[in-house]
């Protein structure tokens, strides 16, 4: 096997985006939160085509599988193509519904500025007369 054929599956994590840094990356291998088929993976861990990674991130847990091997951290349209979400539909539902403002603090894209009735219904919800 070539040196460039192999991939640490930390740096793989951070490649395809999934987490942001790679010690984040290498973080959940140490703190069990990247399993394939039931057993905790530590983050040297050579990737493989084919393999399947059960991954808990503060988002979402996502079951991916390894469709190519990237070695560079990318954009986001390209890194998709180097795996495939076999995430179930109810676990990409659920986090639809989890609202967006108590994950990260900020009001999600597009939705505007709130309107004054919006703005006097919140200042009564935390401070009521």
């Amino acid at each position: 096997m070539a040196e460039k054929e192999k991939l640490r599956l930390d740096k793989y994590l951070w490649a395809i985006r999934l987490f942001k840094t790679r010690s984040l990356a290498a973080d959940a291998c140490g703190g069990n939160k990247v399993k394939c088929k039931g057993v905790n993976m530590k983050a040297a861990k050579i990737v493989k085509i084919g393999d399947q990674y059960e991954i808990k991130t503060e988002a979402k847990n996502w079951l991916i599988e390894v469709a190519g091997l990237l070695h560079k951290r990318v954009q986001y349209a390209e890194a998709i193509h180097y795996y495939i979400d076999l995430t179930p539909e109810e676990e990409k539902e659920k986090v639809k519904e989890t609202a967006f403002v108590f994950q990260t603090g900020k009001r999600q894209s597009k939705q505007g500025r709130p309107t004054k009735k919006q703005k006097r219904d919140l200042e009564n919800f935390i401070s009521p007369l």
